[in-house]
C-alpha cells in the first residue's frame, strides 16, 4: 500500500512539473492575448486565435522565424554528418587499438565532455576569431561537429558490445583494417550510432550561447538565438519593445515551433535509441 502511494505521490509531481507546463504552453498558442491573461490557463483557444497567432509570428521581421528554422536546420544537419564521420571512427579506434598516449586522450575526451559547454565559448571564440570565422556559419558548426560524448558513447559501446573475436576472423580472413571497421564494426553499431546522431542532433539544435555569440546578423541565427530576440519584443517582457512587437501567445507559439524538430526526430528515432541504450548493458 504504502509503494502504491510513493508511486502516486510521484507521479502526481511529475503532471505538476513536467507535463502542466507543456499543456499550457500548447494551449496558450490557440488565445489571444486577453484569454492568455485572464481566462482559464487550461482553457482551449480557438482555431482562428492559433491562425492569427501564426500569421503574426511569421510576419515578425518578414519571415525571420522560418529563416531560422532554415538556419537549424542547416547547422544541425551538417554537424551532425561531420560529428557521425569523425566521433564513430574515433570510438572505434580507441576501443580497438593500443597506441601510446591513448589513456591520456580517453581522459582529455572524458574531461571535455564533462565540462559545461558555457565555459567553453570564450575559448571557442578565440579560436574562432583566430582563423576569421567569426560571423559564418562555421563559427557554429564546427565546434560541435567534434562531439566527445558522441566518442565516448561509441568507445563503450565498440568495447562491451562488439565480440573482438569477430573482427579478428575478419583480418584473419585478409580484410584490411578499414574493411573490418567497414564491413564488420559498422553495421553492427547502428544502435550506437543513432544515438549518437540523436544526442548530437538535439546539441545542435537546442544550441544558444555559441551562436549568440558568434552571429551578429538576425538572418543568420538559429531559432533558439531567435526566440530570445522575440522575448524582447513582447511589452510585457521589454517595455522599450518597438511598435513591431508580438504577443505573448505568439511567443508560446514560437516555442512550439523551436521543440518541434526535436520531437520529430525522436519519436522517428525511438526504436534505435532504447537498442541504442541497452547495448552493452549485458555481456556474454
Amino acid at each position: 500500500m504504502t509503494s502504491r502511494l510513493l508511486t502516486g505521490a510521484v507521479l502526481v509531481m511529475f503532471l505538476v512539473f513536467f507535463v502542466l507546463p507543456v499543456l499550457w504552453l500548447v494551449l496558450a498558442a490557440t488565445k489571444t492575448d486577453q484569454q492568455l491573461v485572464h481566462g482559464n490557463p487550461l482553457s482551449i483557444g480557438s482555431w482562428h486565435a492559433f491562425k492569427a497567432n501564426w500569421d503574426g509570428l511569421t510576419a515578425f521581421q518578414d519571415d525571420a522565424v522560418l529563416l531560422w528554422l532554415r538556419n537549424s536546420a542547416l547547422y544541425a544537419v551538417i554537424s551532425l554528418a561531420i560529428t557521425l564521420c569523425v566521433a564513430v571512427p574515433a570510438g572505434y579506434a580507441m576501443a580497438m587499438t593500443e597506441f601510446r598516449g591513448r589513456r591520456a586522450l580517453l581522459i582529455s575526451t572524458l574531461i571535455v565532455m564533462l565540462m559545461p559547454t558555457a565555459t567553453l565559448v570564450v575559448p571557442l571564440f578565440l579560436e574562432i576569431n583566430a582563423v576569421h570565422l567569426i560571423g559564418t556559419m562555421w563559427s557554429i558548426i564546427l565546434p560541435y561537429s567534434f562531439y566527445p560524448f558522441g566518442v565516448y558513447l561509441t568507445y563503450i559501446y565498440f568495447t562491451t558490445a562488439v565480440p573482438k573475436d569477430l573482427l579478428a576472423a575478419a583480418r584473419m580472413d585478409g580484410c584490411s583494417e578499414f574493411g573490418v571497421f567497414r564491413h564488420i564494426a559498422l553495421p553492427l553499431a547502428t544502435p550506437v550510432i543513432a544515438l549518437v546522431g540523436f544526442f548530437s542532433f538535439v546539441a545542435n539544435w537546442t544550441n544558444y550561447f555559441l551562436p549568440y555569440v558568434m552571429l551578429p546578423e538576425s538572418d543568420q541565427m538559429p531559432i533558439q538565438v531567435g526566440v530570445g530576440n522575440l522575448l524582447s519584443s513582447v511589452p510585457s517582457f521589454n517595455p522599450a519593445a518597438s511598435s513591431l512587437a508580438i504577443e505573448r501567445p505568439q511567443l508560446a507559439l514560437a516555442t512550439l515551433v523551436a521543440i518541434t524538430p526535436v520531437l520529430v526526430v525522436f519519436l522517428f528515432a525511438q526504436r534505435f535509441l532504447v537498442s541504442g541504450m541497452l547495448a552493452g548493458a549485458t555481456k556474454e
